[in-house]
């Protein structure tokens, strides 16, 4: 049996930040055509190794060799042109331009000096088929959902001819089906001797595609497995030096009370459809369907941020009038977004003011700021989150997303909201962060709070949830008990409306 080649050879790679070793020694190979998955905990070093290898961080000590030759970029653009490409966590997408101009930005075809606009078009078309994306190439981008996005992301990575392909939370975002047509893309470009690099939180799922993992923990490789000779629980215990009982901590004495929450005939602009369901205190609501199935905008139409074309909606009896977000908030509704950075946090200002800023009045006195009390109103739910920061006055953009999430979570508590809407709340989170959210889910629900969890992520929806309400094609298809939980049901009731609409056209 033929050995397998090295691609990349990386020998004790160090890098520093102030107060923080981000890798220590990190020693590593990787070897073509073989996917390799690196795992660890927000902070374990994963995104520090990616940096360098991408050129955004040189190492203090170490060397890395790419096909025997020593490698060292400078700049993410010495990394392109050497066949190493990243596709990240964090979406890297012109907004205003359209899908194709994103895909072929650095290399747009021309004619006579111009544009080939045509060419542009054909070509992402083909693109866009290839990773099954049903969109029109000249779609601009800030139209598109977090998971279309991402798609997009990764249609852009697979426009240039790489050798080396990193994905950086890939999956985070998408459905079953995406995630499917995602690993037979990975598994193609295996056959044509692309190495890929998969960085995942999901677990579950490097068993499918992964050849070999790699565990890091606080900037050290922990070691490198075979998939195939490792399980999930030795995983997480190299992940987070300890083991956990479980990975979802539901929670059967947690008492549901009487019905809080009731939506009638909620539709947006764009669906014909309606939509009733009704949440009870102390419940936890899941959220599954595919993406554009409607899960996502009826929260939004609920909360106030899209437009509603009909629908009332009832907390404890009493009908609320909303037309806006602000309309939600004042009755105590909120939604922690999909897209926290975008939308849930003011990255460049500090954790005291992102949780003060929904309830300004709470820390304000004859319209001035009292900022010792904002300080005490942050540091209590610092505390009472257990959100790992060394001050109140860090930026939001410089905590892990697990802690980012319980500052989004933070600012809403402070509000006391009394209904809590989560989109994919453990998006790009760790195992060790996740299993917290989880445990905060389960303490906000045993106070009585309202829960709503849209996730993509059916395990997750399974392991903590009460019951699951499943979109298809912009309404609610069927509900599943929790005694009735079954991944299989869950999917057909998911897919139930498509196939309707398919079997129609057939006749």
């Amino acid at each position: 049996m033929t050995e397998p080649q090295k691609i990349l050879e990386i020998k004790g790679i160090t890098k520093h930040f102030p107060g923080v070793t981000a890798l220590n020694h990190v020693d590593l190979d990787i070897y073509q055509g073989e996917v390799h998955v690196l795992v660890g905990e927000n902070g374990a070093g994963k995104s520090s190794l990616i940096k360098v290898l991408s050129g955004i961080y040189q190492p203090d000590e170490g060397e890395v060799f790419y096909s025997g030759v020593k490698y060292a970029p400078l700049e993410p653009r010495d990394a392109i042109k050497a066949g190493i490409r990243v596709v990240y966590q964090e979406l890297n997408l012109l907004p205003y331009l359209s899908i194709a101009e994103n895909i072929y930005f650095e290399k747009l075809p021309s004619r006579a000096g111009l544009v080939d606009f045509n060419k542009l078009n054909n070509d992402t078309q083909k693109m866009l088929d290839e990773i099954g994306l049903k969109l029109s190439p000249g779609m601009t981008v800030d139209l598109l959902g977090i998971a279309q996005k991402q798609l997009v992301e990764i249609a852009k990575a697979l426009s240039e001819e790489s050798r080396i392909l990193i994905l950086d939370e890939p999956t985070a975002t998408l459905t079953s089906k995406e995630i499917t047509l995602l690993f037979k893309i990975i598994k193609q470009l295996k056959q044509k001797g692309v190495t890929i690099i998969y960085i995942s939180h999901r677990l579950q799922e490097i068993f499918e595609i992964g050849d070999r993992i790699t565990v890091l923990r606080n900037g050290q490789k922990v070691d490198t497995r075979l998939t195939s000779e490792v399980t999930v629980p030795e995983i997480v215990k190299m992940m987070v030096g300890r083991e956990m009982a479980s990975e979802y901590p539901y929670q059967e004495q947690v008492k549901v009370g009487a019905e809080a929450l009731r939506v009638e005939n909620l539709a947006y602009k764009g669906n014909k459809n309606s939509v009733s369901f009704s949440v009870n205190q102390g419940e936890l609501l899941g959220v599954a369907g595919l993406v554009g199935s409607g899960r996502t905008e009826t929260m939004r139409a609920l909360f106030g941020a899209d437009p509603k074309t009909s629908g009332k909606v009832f907390l404890d009896g009493k009908e609320l009038i909303i037309h806006n977000p602000k309309d939600a908030v004042e009755h105590g509704i909120c939604l922690l977004t999909e897209d926290r950075k975008g939308q849930g946090l003011v990255l460049d200002m500090s954790c005291i003011v992102n949780v003060s800023l929904t309830n300004l009045q709470a820390v304000s006195r004859s319209g001035l700021m009292q900022f010792h009390k904002e300080e005490e109103a942050a540091a209590h739910y610092i505390k009472d989150l257990a959100i790992k920061t060394s001050s109140g006055q860090k930026w939001a953009r410089f905590l892990s997303g697990g802690n980012q999430q319980k500052v989004v979570l933070a600012k809403w508590l402070f509000r006391n909201a009394r209904v809590l809407i989560f989109d994919e709340p453990t998006r790009g989170i760790d195992v060790g962060a996740k299993y917290e959210i989880y445990q905060l889910l389960w303490k906000l629900a045993e106070g009585g709070k309202v829960i709503i969890v849209i996730s993509s992520d059916l395990p997750e929806l399974m392991g903590i949830c009460h019951r699951i309400m499943v979109f298809s094609n912009g309404k609610v298809a069927g509900e599943v008990k929790r005694s009735e939980f079954d991944q299989e049901k869950i999917l057909s009731l998911a897919y139930q409306e498509y196939i309707k609409i398919s079997d129609e056209k057939k006749n």
